[in-house]
């Protein structure tokens, strides 16, 4: 889903159904065959019998350079990764995406290339990259430029797949940055010379790609809910996409404002990441689901209990509290933007309507 996103602009709903119809079958030949495996799922194992197909197309194909000397075995990192189910593959690798293209349309056939690609280059040999600091000066050395970066000294199986960044800014850090092959001595030639003035930025809006990856991490829902997420996110206008990216609307600050002062417990992480594997526990049998809807009622039940004398001017008063400086804003042409423009002596505070603040 994260790759997709970043790779093909795809929505992560689009993603999915996209993988459903790859799942379920297309008609090749007059027969209907399912063209991956079940895509539900952040499995990270392949069958033995995937391990050796790939393998066996590695060599013919790329040859023995590119072949590990032992079949590559994958744990997950994902927090309560439920790996009952193999990993996401072609369900025969010998199906090269120029050869079923025909049978697709252009979104399936850049799905299925990307599965491909990803379960190939997942069994190929290591690439190799030469950390590299290059000193660049005129000869007289009054003015010394330093690059830093990585060389690629063999691209194993770079040759066939490259992951993409979230945010193009990532490839900045000198550990991830690409220089070509440079050799002491060598004659640079200057082409342009670019005065640039860099601030540090705010850490970017979350894309669909990196709010799954997000997710996948604080073990928040599961491969078959992430699309779901973010389809509700905006159907109940809590943000929009801008350029791919997820802004924040006001009902949305105002739902999570009010959640995280009155139901603490629910909106934290752990505490989605620990209802996961409690219900891990009750389908593996060490916990009575009984038990579990109990303890979790009877908390919950308290913490509702706890809003119901709430009058809402106090809801109000907190909320402003909160967002006051989001919404009243001073800048340099209003310093004080929370003065009555009609009185000049009266004070401006959020207030809710049918519409949001």
């Amino acid at each position: 889903q994260q790759e997709a996103s970043r790779k093909l602009r795809y929505s992560a709903s689009q993603i999915m159904r996209l993988a459903q119809q790859l799942y379920e079958g297309v008609d090749i030949g007059g027969e209907t065959v399912g063209l991956i495996t079940y895509m539900r799922t952040d499995g990270t194992t392949l069958s033995n019998d995937a391990i050796e197909q790939a393998r066996g197309l590695i060599k013919s194909n790329y040859g023995d350079k590119y072949l590990p000397d032992a079949p590559r075995i994958y744990k997950s990192k994902a927090k309560n990764a439920q790996e009952a189910h193999e990993a996401i593959r072609p369900t025969d690798l010998s199906r090269l995406p120029k050869d079923v293209a025909r049978y697709l349309d252009d979104r399936q056939a850049a799905l299925y290339e990307l599965i491909w690609k990803r379960t190939m280059a997942s069994q190929m040999e290591n690439a190799v990259l030469d950390q590299v600091s290059a000193d660049i000066s005129d000869g007289t050395d009054d003015v010394v430029l330093r690059a830093t970066g990585s060389t690629i000294a063999f691209d194993g199986f770079l040759t066939l797949y490259r992951e993409d960044k979230d945010d193009p800014t990532e490839e900045d850090d000198e550990e991830n940055r690409r220089l070509p092959p440079l050799s002491e001595g060598m004659d640079l030639k200057t082409m342009d010379i670019h005065p640039e003035q860099h601030f540090t930025q705010p850490p970017p809006r979350y894309s669909e790609a990196s709010l799954v990856k997000t997710l996948e991490e604080k073990g928040i829902g599961r491969p078959s809910t992430y699309a779901s997420i973010m389809q509700v996110l905006q159907e109940r206008k809590y943000v929009v996409l801008d350029k791919r990216r997820f802004i924040p609307e006001d009902r949305g600050r105002l739902v999570t404002t009010f959640l995280v002062r009155y139901f603490p417990k629910y909106v934290d992480y752990d505490f989605t990441a620990n209802l996961e594997n409690e219900l891990d526990a009750i389908s593996s049998g060490t916990v009575f689901w009984k038990d579990a809807l109990k303890d979790f009622w009877r908390d919950f039940k308290a913490a509702i209990e706890d809003t119901k004398d709430l009058k809402i001017s106090d809801v109000l008063d907190a909320l402003d509290e909160e967002l006051g400086p989001h919404f009243f804003t001073p800048t340099k042409e209003n310093p004080n933007p929370r003065v009555c423009p009609t009185c000049g002596t009266g004070k401006l505070s959020l207030k809710l309507g049918k519409f949001g603040a």
